[in-house]
């Protein structure tokens, strides 16, 4: 029947219409019964069977389910098991994992907490800064200290002017002793070479070569000075500034959670709000023992810098007048043992030049 069927199909003609429908199909009432037909005829698909044959195999081939004995997929609970339970040798790579795991989220949690803490501590200090600044605030002074600390960044400013000035003298003062040099040397070239004024050259000469061996022994003694001030003010006065600045820091966080505690205790006096006064007083006390600790170390501190600069400056300050006198009042001796008495060492003639290698 399926040969016919093709067969008609074959040799059926569809007329199409200028328009693109179809025509009236010839022989429709007997196509439709044949497929009809073999729609009825064929395998019911709402029954299951096996096919082993293939397509366009032989019509035994159907299997029936019926004929099947025993379930195509057997159940097997060990496979289920084996998916709960972890497989051998990894249980201890789960262990370290979560163990990582563990010790992430703790320090992800901490540093969440730090920068909780910082915001809310940045805020109280910024608060209490504003209220001081317009007015509305009051600050913790101690007159005493507060006195000392502003003598300390006078004098520091005034030594870092000393600084730049004797800078600036041994800038130009070494440049004079250059131009000596090239002088004396000139004057030593003429006198070989003017028979007629060899003498008057030769004297010029020696004198421009001792003013130059004085200048450089003067250079010494300044730069010593310099280097000796620059320690004072760069260093120890620094280091003592610095303890100052967290000083301050702390003086400023102590009036914040001050004034936070005394903004809550002129509230309400319920359960939360004892429980907040509470921990209010814990951070009190914790930054007025810190205050009351750095208050201490500047006090310290601001009197060791007292005794430590009377005592750096009182030797540079006799060297430099000592050096200068010796220098221009023309006293060479006086000026090589100015030297000796304050232990400065000069520096070989050439010393500043780099090597041919660093020229390289």
């Amino acid at each position: 029947m399926a040969d016919n069927i093709m067969s008609k199909a074959a040799t059926m003609e569809i007329p199409i219409n200028s328009n693109g429908d179809t025509g009236a199909l010839t022989e429709d009432d007997s196509l439709e019964q044949d497929l009809q037909q073999v729609m009825v005829s064929g395998p019911n698909l709402n029954e299951t069977s096996i096919v082993s044959g293939g397509y366009g195999g032989p019509a035994g081939s159907i299997i029936p389910t019926s004929s099947i004995k025993g379930p195509g997929v057997r159940y097997n609970p060990e496979y289920l098991d084996r998916g709960r339970a972890p497989a051998p040798g990894l249980g201890s790579l789960n262990h370290d994992t979560n163990s990582t795991e563990e010790v992430s989220r703790g320090v992800a949690v901490e540093k969440l907490d730090s920068v909780k803490k910082w915001g809310i501590n940045t805020y109280k200090c910024t608060k209490q800064m504003f209220s001081e600044k317009f007015g509305r605030g009051s600050r913790t002074v101690d007159l005493e200290l507060e006195a000392q600390i502003d003598v300390l960044r006078d004098t520091k400013s005034k030594y870092e002017n000393i600084l730049r000035l004797a800078t600036a003298l041994i800038t130009h003062f070494q440049s004079m002793v250059q131009t000596q040099q090239a002088l004396g040397d000139t004057f030593t070239d003429l006198s070989q070479k003017s028979p007629e004024l060899q003498d008057e050259f030769g004297y010029n000469a020696e004198t421009q070569k001792l003013l130059c061996k004085n200048g450089e022994a003067l250079l010494g003694a300044i730069n010593f000075f310099v280097s000796s001030v620059n320690t004072l003010v760069n260093k120890t006065m620094e280091d003592t500034l610095m303890t100052i600045r967290h000083y301050e820091n702390a003086r400023l966080e102590f009036d914040a959670y001050r004034s936070d505690l005394e903004e809550l205790s002129l509230g309400p006096r319920d359960a939360a709000a004892m429980v907040r006064i509470e921990m209010a007083q814990q951070e009190y006390q914790t930054h007025r023992e810190k205050y009351e600790r750095l208050r201490s170390d500047v006090s310290i501190k601001l009197k060791f810098l007292e005794e430590n600069k009377v005592k750096v400056m009182h030797k540079q300050l006799l060297l430099f007048h000592n050096a200068i006198s010796a220098y221009f009042a023309g006293n060479q001796q006086q000026l090589e043992q100015t030297l000796i008495q304050f232990n400065v060492k000069l520096k070989p003639p050439g010393s500043d030049k780099p090597s041919w290698l660093e020229e390289q």
